[in-house]
């Protein structure tokens, strides 16, 4: 291990949180929520688990989401990426709860009409899964498309929408 990368982890902290979807692991860097994967992520087995106040605060507002209580979360992001990636999402941050687009619309938004496999690939990579909501975006015919959480991917994008009221074909 380097010593960027030791230094890296000494800042970062994790938990797991419980939620209709399985397990979750959250993860901060000391400025944002950086991680939020579906179960635990061998790219994180260094991280010390510690419930820190922003990983509380995040694990209360997914509660609340998941409870259908909460429509925007409000938590400090520390999203590191390409500039496309970052435009990527940015963009699916402004897709309000309940709505959808599809990876050519989001495409189309960012600036690269033609790039709606790299709004997909841009999409797969996204660190914070469910606060930025990758799952809001759709194939162009609104079928579920392209989910990247491990198990049973489709299923969790489902549920997620359906939660917020969408209708699926």
């Amino acid at each position: 291990m380097t010593k960027r990368e030791a230094a890296t982890i000494l800042n970062k902290k994790k938990c797991m949180v419980r939620t209709p979807v399985g397990e979750l692991e959250l993860v901060e860097d000391g400025k944002g929520i950086c991680s939020l994967t579906f179960g635990a992520s061998s790219k994180t087995q260094d991280i010390p688990e510690e419930k820190t106040e922003l990983l509380l605060e995040a694990e209360r507002q997914l509660a609340e989401y998941f409870a259908g209580e909460r429509k925007v979360f409000d938590l400090p992001l520390s999203l590191h990426g390409t500039e496309f990636q970052m435009r990527d999402w940015k963009a699916l941050l402004a897709i309000p709860y309940g709505e959808t687009k599809s990876y050519g619309e989001i495409a189309r938004i960012i600036g690269c009409p033609e790039g709606s496999r790299a709004v997909g690939m841009a999409n797969r990579n996204n660190p914070v899964a469910i606060i930025v909501p990758c799952h809001r975006v759709i194939g162009a015919d609104g079928s579920l498309t392209g989910y990247a959480g491990k198990n049973k991917a489709l299923d969790i994008k489902e549920y997620l929408l359906r939660l917020e009221g969408v209708k699926i074909r």
